[in-house]
């Protein structure tokens, strides 16, 4: 095993921007877990700083203390999807330690030892933590327990090939056995494997099994530290008032009757508007109600979401580039016994996550150290570095527990990051400050999953069947300006604007996607699913509608359009079995089906409702049907899913 590391990397003066485009089209070059350190390596550094004296560091992922607990640490964040509990479980399989005693830390900010190795950048996003994780948490687990098994046959001086590992314990035939804790120190003095072999999947014992306690259950207790539970001696809260409109600016304020208020200590004007820092939450809140603030709106946004719409479906007569072409539409059209149209708008919809924006940061001579919950710890590191003229290695990011993201914590800009950075360096207090946003504060000034408006139109021949298949999407770029523009913005067309409509489950002889990009004052960001978030609603309910058009099952219209990708029709089969979708219907109850596949995941899922008297709809059940291959943890599964639909069915 190699290790592979960018000369570019620390090169003076490379921006944020520069960096990440370069380390992208190095894509797994920068492969950290797959090298792991041996101990003649220096372990003093920052990736190491949280180990005890009585911890000794195997690797760059896992430490294991004298008492035998193997801390695991993990570099994706977790905001509730069970990050933790996935990666320490793939560790813990190969290392095959017990799980009780395995506990888990959030890696610190160092790209070259914890970077996404699908995007060559620390962070987290895209459905890819336990993908891109998956070999390299093995390998890390499989060394470390290949270097406590030369500890042993050095101690005990018998064939390596003659010790066993089972739940945390080395045993011989001959009866002699050592705790991982016992042989920890001796471990950390052996070589790194060059190679290691992996279990088969047959011999797992932790992955793929039910009834694994979560590695996060402090948020069940009240014992997980959120960014809005940290404490440090003299923290100042800051909350900053924002432009009343997109594009607006400060003009001047007068913060004299806010300083006048208990508990208010400083006034600091940033580039994004006006900060006050007081004691105490409520003490900055009134502060900042109390703010006179002249804003400058030569540059603010005029239009509303009506206004966009409106010139949204203007740009939809036109036609747009061209994202998929497959066949002759004109053909398909003319021979067409039916054609249908169908339009569908799509509002901004903000991520709203459970824990408002907010972050925790203390300026030094030494640069700055950041608390909260860090979804894209390279990014915000070269942004906070450019704002405050300092070199990104000055800038130490701790990853808190968030409460839900979304998207929204790793946002092109580092808003919010930004923000407390530059407070945390104006202000004229030593103490350290929390920026709080409230949900008032994210709803208005935040970043928003782009507005978007489809228009569908398909053409059906005498037996039902699509011979012509044409989709319009209008919106906004979200990767425009970002640093994955160059890999995801080709020809004119925004990938995750059309992903969902280009890569469809279904084989049409003649289709065509296409895109036209708007501008807007807005700011947009990707949104959970991305693309598949608008797209897969379209495309499923014309599919319904079609369904209904030519006078067949929705279920076996489906199927008789599927193309050559089976887990499609095993998905739609399974669930229909299960949710009993051919029973009697005369009780007035409704069924509802769908297929879709995103982020490599098929699901399909079936929701049973009934009418209510008020003219509403009652969603009884609903079953789901997901394929997302090997499952490292099935409970978390089914809790994602569980809620996800939960959350759908509120929007009835």
């Amino acid at each position: 095993m190699q290790s592979v590391k960018s000369p570019e990397m620390h090169k003076p003066g490379l921006s944020r921007r520069d960096f990440i485009k370069k380390t992208l089209k190095l894509g797994t070059g920068l492969t950290l877990a797959v090298s792991l350190p041996s101990v003649s390596e220096s372990f003093s550094g920052e990736a190491f700083s949280s180990a005890s004296a009585a911890e000794s560091s195997i690797n760059a992922f896992l430490s294991i203390g004298l008492d035998s607990s193997v801390k695991v640490i993990i570099k994706h964040i977790d905001f509730g999807q069970g990050t933790f509990t996935g990666l320490a479980t793939i560790l813990a399989e190969e290392l095959d330690a017990a799980w009780d005693q395995v506990v888990c830390e959030s890696a610190p900010s160092d790209t070259n030892r914890y970077a996404n190795l699908f995007f060559g950048a620390q962070m987290t996003g895209g459905s890819t933590a336990i993908a891109n994780s998956y070999t390299q948490m093995r390998e890390a687990g499989a060394s470390a327990r290949h270097m406590l098994i030369d500890a042993a046959a050095a101690k005990w001086e018998l064939p390596r090939e003659q010790i066993t590992v089972k739940q945390g314990i080395l045993s011989h035939p001959n009866g002699l056995t050592a705790t991982f804790g016992e042989l920890s120190q001796l471990a950390a003095l052996q070589p790194v494997p060059g190679e290691v072999t992996l279990k088969d999947t047959s011999n797992f014992s932790l992955i793929g099994k039910t009834n694994l306690s979560r590695k996060d259950l402090g948020k069940s207790d009240g014992t997980a530290i959120f960014t809005q539970d940290f404490k440090m001696k003299g923290l100042l809260t800051a909350l900053v008032a924002h432009p009343p409109r997109f594009g607006a600016k400060v003009a001047s304020f007068d913060g004299e009757r806010a300083l006048g208020l208990h508990g208010v200590r400083e006034i600091i004007e940033i580039p994004s508007g006006v900060a006050v820092l007081a004691d105490s939450f409520w003490s900055a809140k009134n502060g900042r109600d109390a703010l006179d603030i002249e804003w400058d709106t030569s540059w603010a946004m005029e239009e509303g979401s009506v206004e966009l719409m409106r010139r949204y479906k203007e740009a939809a007569k036109e036609e747009g580039t061209i994202a998929k072409a497959i066949g002759d539409n004109s053909t398909g059209f003319s021979e067409a016994k039916v054609v249908l149209e169908a339009e569908y708008e799509f509002p901004f919809l903000a991520h709203a996550s459970m824990e408002p924006m907010n972050c925790v940061a203390q300026f030094s001579s030494e640069g700055i150290e950041m608390w909260y919950g860090c979804q894209g710890p390279t990014m915000d590191q070269y942004a906070v570095a450019n704002a405050l003229d300092i070199r990104p290695d000055q800038v130490k990011i701790n990853t808190l527990f968030a409460g839900g993201s979304f998207g929204r914590r790793a946002n092109k800009d580092s808003d919010f990051v930004l923000e407390a950075a530059l407070i945390a360096k104006k202000t004229k207090s030593d103490s350290p400050i929390k920026l709080v946003w409230t949900r008032e504060d994210d709803m208005r000034s935040g970043y928003f999953r782009p507005m978007y408006f489809h228009k569908m139109r398909a053409g059906l021949n005498g037996e039902g069947r699509i011979v012509a298949w044409e989709h319009k999407i209008v919106g906004q770029s979200i990767i425009t300006g970002t640093a994955f523009e160059a890999k995801a913005f080709k020809n004119g067309v925004d990938s995750s604007s059309v992903e969902g409509a280009v890569e469809l489950p279904y084989d049409f002889e003649n289709a065509s996607v296409q895109l036209k990009t708007m501008k807007s004052q807005v700011p947009v960001l990707w949104w959970r699913s991305v693309g598949s978030s608008h797209t897969a609603h379209a495309v499923e309910t014309f599919m319904d509608q079609l369904s209904l058009e030519a006078g067949l099952d929705p279920l076996e219209f489906r199927l008789m359009h599927l193309g050559g990708d089976p887990r499609f029709a095993e998905v739609l089969n399974l669930v229909a079995d299960k949710a009993d979708w051919n029973n009697d219907r005369s009780d007035g109850r409704i069924k509802g089906i769908a297929v879709h596949k995103s982020f490599g995941t098929y699901v399909a899922q079936v929701a049973d409702m009934e009418e209510t008297e008020a003219g509403k709809y009652r969603v009884r059940k609903v079953v789901c049907a997901v394929d997302c291959g090997l499952v490292i943890n099935p409970d978390i599964v089914q809790a994602q899913m569980e809620g996800a639909s939960a959350m759908a069915c509120l929007q009835l």
